[in-house]
């Protein structure tokens, strides 16, 4: 094809999707989340449809897909139209950590996702249970150096951020401690508080309650810097691990494909909506921060995200299916 038709049909592909763009949206949107009603990303996920529906004027739909290990949210998400109307709620065990546990992930995360922008940040707490010695990280770094084997963490599940930032933190400080998956966090709480396990990695949002009331005993954070619900507990990497972090986080994907226009109008309204005062405070209480990116600065950190946790995920020889 000579370059001019060449560049003639690019023009009218352009004007096309600043047209859709324009009239965007003209009917509700779905925003699929590859999690349970109830579960700590869907609460962030209906502040974030809240805010959205309010800037857009039109109803922002939450759909709770959970299952098939995160993936099948994901997967609906790649295989619906690109025109704006669905988008995927999506989170670090969706994009970095399953797709590297599963031998045929349904969903190919860089060719089959359009990234929009990341929406929040947050970090786990390292904690010990009341009935141990430990008080500080080294006092567990020490202890598990000198008896191999005899420490258990406790975790929210396989492929949980809890069960391979536990992997992470073993590498780099050259210990063997057992891991314990959970169904759930409140379980594997209820065991660290009753004796059963000794340690465990778990969000904040979830376990700082714990930590502030004595029931727990609050380690370290794995963020790179201090959060301001637990001020006076240091980092993982001030307490002794240089280069520990490990953060979870969120963010906003759609279907490959979508008009650049849309893709460009979806991410200015989620930078809007994150940095609202409503939605900031209410994320802040549980636990999470929000954040927002390009799509180009969100793929890039899903990609190196990805590449990470992949690699503790094949020295650990974890797998989920």
């Amino acid at each position: 094809m000579p370059s001019q038709y060449r560049l003639a049909v690019a023009l009218a592909c352009f004007l096309c999707g600043a047209a859709l763009a324009q009239d965007y949206p003209s009917r509700p949107i779905r925003m699929i989340v590859p999690q349970a009603p109830g579960s700590a990303s869907d609460t962030v996920a209906r502040l974030l449809a809240a805010e959205l529906t309010t800037q857009m004027k039109q109803q922002v739909v939450v759909d709770n897909r959970p299952g098939g290990a995160l993936q099948l949210g994901l997967d609906l998400t790649s295989r619906a139209t690109p025109d704006g109307y669905t988008i995927g709620y999506c989170m670090i065990g969706a994009m970095a950590i399953s797709p590297n546990m599963l031998r045929k992930p349904p969903v190919n995360i860089e060719k089959d996702l359009q990234p929009i922008s990341q929406t929040t940040t947050g970090q786990m707490l390292l904690a010990a249970g009341p009935g141990t010695p430990f008080k500080t990280v080294k006092d567990v770094i020490d202890y598990a150096r000198q008896n191999p084997g005899k420490l258990f963490n406790a975790s929210s599940g396989n492929g949980t951020p809890g069960h391979v930032g536990f992997e992470l933190f073993k590498f780099m400080t050259g210990t063997q401690i057992v891991h314990v998956p959970y169904k759930g966090g409140a379980a594997g709480i209820s065991d660290l508080i009753a004796g059963q396990v000794q340690l465990m990695l778990e969000s904040t949002n979830s376990i700082t309650p714990f930590a502030k009331a004595g029931r727990v005993r609050a380690l370290a954070v794995t963020s790179a810097k201090r959060t301001p619900a637990l001020p006076e507990v240091p980092t993982v990497a001030e307490a002794g691990v240089p280069g520990y972090e490990a953060t979870t986080w969120t963010g906003i994907v759609a279907p490959v494909g979508m008009p650049k226009p849309i893709v460009a109008r979806l991410n200015a309204e989620l930078v809007k909506a994150v940095a609202s005062p409503t939605f900031r405070d209410k994320a802040a209480a549980i636990g999470s921060e929000p954040v927002s990116s390009t799509p180009e600065q969100f793929g890039a950190f899903i990609r190196s995200e990805y590449a990470k946790w992949g690699e503790v995920i094949r020295r650990s020889g974890a797998r989920i299916d």
